[in-house]
This record gives C-alpha cells, structure tokens and sequence, in this order.
C-alpha cells in the first residue's frame, strides 16, 4: 500500500524559521517524500533539524535512520556551514564567573 505524496511541503515553513535551516528540511522532505507518510516525514525533518542546528542526539536507531535519509545532504550543508559564524554555549555559571573576574 502506498501513501499519499499530494501534500505541500512549504506548509511547514515556520514564519521565523531561518531560510538555510527551512533548505535543509525541505531538501530532505522532498527526496524522502516517497519514502514515508506525510506526518511521518514532517517528525523525521523536524528530528534531522534538533540535530544539525541544535546538537540534539536521540536514540542510535533514530540517528542510524536520520544518517540514511540525510546521505550527501547533511555533508553538504556541514560543507556551507564552515566559514559561517559558530555559536558557542557556556554554562551561567562560567559566564557570571567571567562577568565578575571580567575575564
């Protein structure tokens, strides 16, 4: 049995989604919408983004499938990434220590 594969991507776009973190989920829906059903997609799309823009980590079976589904694409978007700004996380405790030592 097939699923339906007549639904619109875009619909899914977040009104203050930054454009190259919505490129990398549209991209992936789309070579993946044959695969799964829509609202199975949408979940998988939305897991590949807490991976890549937030460093989330879920179960290996969970990582495995997102590793497949996101072969070339993810290299890809890591590739672009380089050169780009990088944000780096400090716990409050180091930052207030740093504030107050004004280090």
């Amino acid at each position: 049995m097939t699923h339906n594969q007549d639904w619109d991507i875009d619909r899914y776009k977040t009104e203050h989604e930054p454009k190259h973190h919505w490129a990398l989920k549209r991209e992936f829906m789309e070579r993946n919408k044959d695969r799964f059903p829509e609202h199975s997609l949408v979940c998988l799309a939305n897991t590949l983004g807490n991976i890549e823009f937030m460093g989330c980590q879920y179960p290996q079976d969970t990582m495995d499938l997102i590793d497949e589904l996101s072969m070339g694409l993810v290299q890809d978007y890591r590739e672009n990434q380089k050169g780009k700004l990088q944000r780096t996380f400090v716990s409050g405790s180091v930052a207030a220590n740093k504030k107050v030592n004004r280090t």
